[in-house]
């Protein structure tokens, strides 16, 4: 079975730090673009980061110096290294994945993937 999982979530402080982690697993071919999203109560859910296979980062304006994302091909994994955060940027965060898989054998097709979600607080 294919499916992401997040982890790392938790309270952290006002100026403090905290890893997101979300790791793909099953019988996954390849992972093209990874994304973190989060939505907090009453908002839409909204992008945060996005990483290509390739490294190339896209980032939200409200976290552009404060968050980093960064993945790990071989390990089917994509990090959110948050410092700085502030109140307003806890939500329930999403991770997100393009997955190639081979469905059925022989033909290679992406599929959209979505992590359960893990929840961030930041409070003093």
């Amino acid at each position: 079975q294919v499916q992401l999982v997040e982890s790392g979530g938790g309270l952290v402080q006002p100026g403090g730090s905290l890893r997101l982690s979300c790791t793909a697993s099953g019988n996954i071919f390849s992972i093209n673009v990874m994304s973190w999203y989060r939505q907090a109560p009453g908002k839409q859910r909204e992008l945060v980061a996005s990483i290509s296979r390739s490294d190339s980062t896209n980032y939200a304006d409200s976290v552009k110096g404060r968050f980093s994302i960064s993945r790990d091909n071989a390990k089917n994994a994509v990090y959110l290294q948050m410092n700085n955060p502030k109140p307003e940027d806890a939500a329930v965060y999403y991770c997100y994945g393009e997955l190639e898989l081979e469905r059925p054998p022989g033909v290679f097709r992406t599929y959209a993937y979505w992590g359960p979600g893990t929840q961030v607080t930041v409070s003093s």
